[in-house]
C-alpha cells in the first residue's frame, strides 16, 4: 500500500480513493508487456534471440524500411509528455503525468489494438525536449504528444514533424479539433447551413481552440465570419499581446467583449473555462444556435441552462453525461491506426479532415443494437440534434474511420504502403478488437450504478481469488469468497493481493450454517435425506452453501464451475434453488460476429424441448435479449423452412409458434426457419408473409445438441466471439463457468450474475 499522509487521505473524495486503489492494485499502473511469439522451447529462444535474431538485423541494415516487416515498429506509438499541462491540473511535472500517459496508452490498445508506450521527459525547454524525442523517434511508428503547454507545444510539434519520418500528432490540439469538426459538420447539416455562411465565435485561444479554428476554416468557414475571444477579450488587429499562431486569426473589428461577439452568431466553439457564458449571451445568438461548450469538467454553460432559454439549440460538451460528447478517443486511436497501417510519414491536414468526415458520416448511419441503449429520456439513439457524434463504444469505429485516414494518406502521397483491398482491410480491422467490448461496457455501466454482493463459491482457487479481487477492485460490486480463511489468505499472499480486502465465509464455521441446514432439511427430508446428510452438504459442498446464501439474501448472485463440470454444478445448485416463477431454466449463449449480436437458446439444460418448452425458452431469451439492449426478433430454427421439408420436429416448432400466438407475446417471432433464412435481412423478398421485420437476433434451437453445435461452430469456424452458457431462469442469479475458465471469463460472469438476465414475474 502507498504511504499517503493522513492529511492527503482526509482530502480525498471516494472517487479519488477508488482511483488510487485501482492504480496501486497489483500489478501497479495500467500497462504491461506481453510477448507476441512463443518462448517455450530452446528453439523458440534461438530463433527469437541469439543466433536467429541476426537475420532480421542484417535485413534491416540493408533495407531500413524492413524494420516494419521484422519488428513491432509498425504497430507501436510513443505517448510523450513533459507534464507542463496535465489535463486541467496544470504544470505538475513529468512524473505526475505518467498515470495520464499510461491511460492514453491503454486507450490506444483498447480502441485500436495499437501498442503504445508512455515516455515522460523532464525537459521543459523546447530545444532539449525536441532533441530527446528525435533521439528515440526511430524506435516507434508514431509519436503522440500529450499535455504540453501552449505556446511551446506548437513549436515542439512542428519541429518534430520536420525532423522525423513518422507521424507526430499533438492530440490536445488536433484530436479535439477533429471531433468538434465532425460534430459541426452534422450540426450544420441538420440546420441546413454551409460552412462558408456561418458566423462563428471561438471562445478560448489555447492549443485546442486554435486547432479547432484552423480545421473549420479549412472546411470553408471564412476569416471575416470568425471572432476569437481569449482571456483579454476579442482578438483584434489592434492588440499587441498576441503570439504568432494567434495573431494570424486577429481581424479588424469594433467588437471587444464576448457579449458583443455572440450577438447573432450561429456557432459558439468553447474551449475555455467553466461558467463564463450567460443565458443572456445565448439568447442573443441566431436561430438554431450551435453551442459546443467543451470546457471540462464544467462547460462554459451547462446544457440545462441553454435549454431554459433556447429550445432550438444544438449542444455538445466534453462530458459523458450529456448527449454529443466531444471525446478525443473517437479520433486519435483510429487516426494512428490508419496512419500506421499505410506506414505514413506524417499525419497531415488531409488525413485529419478525412477522419472528421468519417466520424461525421458514422453518426448518420443506423446505430447498431450494441450502441443504441435506452437513454434516461427513453428511446434509442438516432442521428439528430442529440446524436451528432458517435458513441466512443460504437464497435464500427475501428473498421470505419481508419480506412478514410489511410486513403487520405495514400492520396496525399505520405504513405509507404498503400492498402490493396479496402474491403479486406475493413474486415481485418474489425477482427482486431474483442467484439464483446460494447456488450460488456453496457453490463458494467449498469452494475456499477447498483453494486451487488456476488459470492464466488470456489473461493480457495487462485484464479477465483484473482477474479473476485478484480471484480471488487473495478468497482463492479462486493466479492465474497466461500473458503477456509487460512487457505484463501495464504493464496492471497502468494498472489501478492491484500489479505483482508475480500470477505470470506467458511461454510463449516458460519453463523448462518444452522439456519441453512434447517431450511434444506425441510426441503430434502422427503427426498431420502437425513439431517446429517444435509449437514454434510452444507458443511462440505460450497455450491450448496453458496446457493443457500442466495436463498437467504446473504448475497445477490453467484459464480461457480471452475472445478466441476456444468451439469454436476447445476445439480448442486438445484438442491437449493428452483426455477423463478413464470420462467424456464435454460442456457443461453451470446455470439457476436461481423457487427451482429445473436442470442442462442437453449444451450445447456433441456435436451429435447417440447412445444411448450420451446415457447417458454423463446420468451425467456427474448426478455434477456431486451435487457441486453436488443430489440428481440426470435426465430425458431429448424432444418425446415415454413413446412418444407416436413418432419416430426417441424410440427413441434409449429406448435410452439401457435402457443406464442395464444400468449400474445410482445416481441417479433417466426418459425420454423432454416438458420440461413432467419439470419438473412432480405428473407421477406422470398417469404413476404414472415413476421420478422429484419434478420433474427434470437435463435431458439430445437434441441440442446443443435444449440451447442451451432454455438461452437460459430466460434471455431465462423470467427465469432461467444459468451457461452449463461444461465437464465433460476429464482436467484447464478452463473456457471466452463471448467478451467480464466480470470477474465470469471469477472465477466460475475458481472452477468450481478446484471441478472432472468426476468422474474
Amino acid at each position: 500500500m502507498s504511504d499517503r499522509s493522513s492529511d492527503e487521505t482526509r482530502n480525498l473524495s471516494q472517487t479519488d480513493e477508488d482511483a488510487l486503489a485501482l492504480h496501486e492494485a497489483y500489478p501497479a499502473g495500467k500497462i504491461a508487456l506481453l510477448p507476441t511469439k512463443p518462448m517455450a522451447t530452446q528453439r523458440d529462444l534461438a530463433l527469437a534471440y541469439s543466433p536467429g535474431v541476426a537475420a532480421p538485423v542484417r535485413a534491416i541494415a540493408e533495407n531500413p524500411d524492413a524494420v516494419y516487416d521484422y519488428t513491432s515498429k509498425g504497430n507501436m506509438v510513443a505517448v510523450v509528455s513533459n507534464g507542463t499541462a496535465i489535463l486541467g491540473l496544470g504544470n505538475l511535472g513529468a512524473a505526475a503525468s505518467k498515470p495520464v500517459m499510461e491511460g492514453k496508452a491503454v486507450l490506444f490498445k483498447r480502441f485500436a489494438d495499437i501498442d503504445a508506450f508512455d515516455l515522460e521527459i523532464t525537459y521543459t525547454d523546447p530545444d532539449k525536449f525536441v532533441d530527446c524525442v528525435k533521439g528515440f523517434g526511430d524506435t516507434f511508428g508514431g509519436i503522440n504528444l500529450e499535455d504540453i503547454k501552449s505556446p511551446e507545444c506548437f513549436e515542439i510539434e512542428e519541429r518534430l514533424r520536420e525532423a522525423l519520418d513518422i507521424p507526430v500528432f499533438h492530440d490536445d490540439q488536433h484530436g479535439t479539433a477533429i471531433i468538434a469538426a465532425a460534430g459541426l459538420m452534422n450540426a450544420l447539416h441538420l440546420t441546413d447551413r454551409k460552412f462558408e455562411d456561418v458566423r462563428l465565435v471561438l471562445l478560448g485561444a489555447g492549443a485546442a481552440g486554435l486547432s479547432v479554428l484552423e480545421l473549420v476554416k479549412s472546411l470553408g468557414v471564412r476569416d471575416e465570419n470568425v471572432t476569437v475571444v481569449d482571456v483579454e477579450g476579442v482578438v483584434h488587429t489592434g492588440r499587441t499581446d498576441l503570439h504568432p499562431r494567434l495573431k494570424k486569426h486577429a481581424r479588424e473589428t469594433t467588437l471587444r467583449t464576448l457579449d458583443e461577439a455572440l450577438v447573432d452568431a450561429d456557432v459558439l466553439m468553447g474551449l475555455s473555462a467553466g461558467g463564463i457564458v450567460s443565458q443572456n449571451m445565448v439568447k442573443s445568438m441566431a436561430a438554431d444556435p450551435i453551442i459546443f461548450a467543451m470546457a471540462n469538467p464544467t462547460p462554459e454553460i451547462m446544457p440545462d441552462k441553454i435549454r431554459e432559454v433556447r429550445s432550438d439549440a444544438i449542444i455538445a460538451t466534453g462530458r459523458s453525461d450529456f448527449p454529443n460528447q466531444v471525446n478525443n478517443v473517437l479520433g486519435f486511436p483510429y487516426i494512428f491506426r490508419g496512419a500506421l497501417d499505410v506506414r505514413a510519414r506524417e499525419i497531415n491536414e488531409e488525413m485529419k479532415l478525412a477522419a472528421a468526415r468519417a466520424i461525421a458520416d458514422l453518426a448518420r448511419q443506423d446505430v447498431p443494437d450494441e450502441v443504441s441503449t435506452a437513454r434516461a429520456s427513453g428511446g434509442q439513439l438516432r442521428f439528430g440534434r442529440d446524436y451528432i457524434i458517435p458513441s466512443p463504444f460504437d464497435p464500427r469505429l475501428i473498421s470505419f474511420v481508419p480506412p478514410y485516414v489511410a486513403k487520405a494518406a495514400v492520396d496525399s502521397g505520405v504513405a509507404r504502403k498503400p492498402i490493396e483491398d479496402t474491403h479486406t482491410y475493413r474486415r481485418e480491422l474489425a477482427r482486431r478488437l474483442d467484439p464483446t467490448a460494447a456488450l460488456q461496457q453496457r453490463v458494467t455501466a449498469t452494475i456499477q450504478s447498483e453494486p451487488k454482493r456476488i459470492v464466488f463459491a470456489e473461493g480457495e482457487e487462485p484464479s477465483v481469488i484473482r477474479a473476485a479481487h478484480a471484480f471488487q477492485n473495478q468497482g463492479l460490486g462486493t466479492a465474497v469468497l466461500v473458503a477456509r480463511e487460512d487457505v484463501a489468505r495464504a493464496n492471497m499472499r502468494e498472489l501478492g493481493l491484500p489479505e483482508n480486502d475480500l470477505e470470506i465465509w467458511n461454510a463449516r464455521l458460519s453463523d448462518r450454517n444452522p439456519e441453512y441446514v434447517d431450511f434444506l432439511y425441510k426441503r430434502m427430508q422427503r427426498s431420502g435425506y437425513l439431517r446429517r446428510d444435509v449437514q454434510r452438504l452444507v458443511n462440505n459442498d460450497r455450491n450448496v452453501f453458496s446457493a443457500c446464501m442466495l436463498r437467504f439474501d446473504d448475497a445477490d448472485g453467484m459464480v461457480t464451475g471452475v472445478t466441476r463440470h456444468f451439469m454436476n454444478t447445476l445439480s448442486d445448485v438445484r438442491i437449493v434453488l428452483d426455477e423463478a416463477p413464470g420462467a424456464r431454466l435454460m442456457g443461453m449463449s451470446i455470439a457476436i460476429a461481423r457487427g451482429r449480436t445473436l442470442v442462442i437458446a437453449d444451450t445447456n439444460v433441456t435436451e429435447f424441448p417440447d412445444s411448450a418448452a420451446l415457447a417458454d425458452i423463446a420468451e425467456g431469451a427474448a426478455k434477456a435479449a431486451r435487457k441486453l439492449g436488443l430489440n428481440p426478433r426470435v426465430a425458431f430454427t429448424s432444418y425446415s423452412t415454413f413446412g418444407n421439408p416436413p418432419g416430426v420436429r417441424t410440427e413441434t416448432v409449429k406448435h410452439a409458434v401457435q402457443l406464442l400466438d395464444a400468449r400474445a407475446a410482445d416481441f417479433e417471432y417466426e418459425g420454423e426457419m432454416a438458420v440461413d433464412i432467419a439470419l438473412n435481412p432480405d428473407h421477406r423478398e422470398v417469404y413476404p408473409f414472415s413476421r420478422l421485420s429484419d434478420a433474427a437476433n434470437v435463435l431458439v434451437m430445437p434441441a440442446v445438441h443443435s444449440a451447442s453445435i451451432s454455438t461452437r461452430l460459430l466460434k471455431a469456424a465462423g470467427g465469432a466471439t461467444v459468451i457461452e452458457g449463461l444461465l437464465v431462469g433460476l429464482e436467484r442469479s447464478v452463473q456457471i463457468a466452463r471448467l478451467g475458465s480464466n480470470v477474465s471469463d470469471l469477472v465477466n460472469l460475475a458481472g452477468m450474475a450481478s446484471f441478472d438476465l432472468t426476468h422474474r414475474e
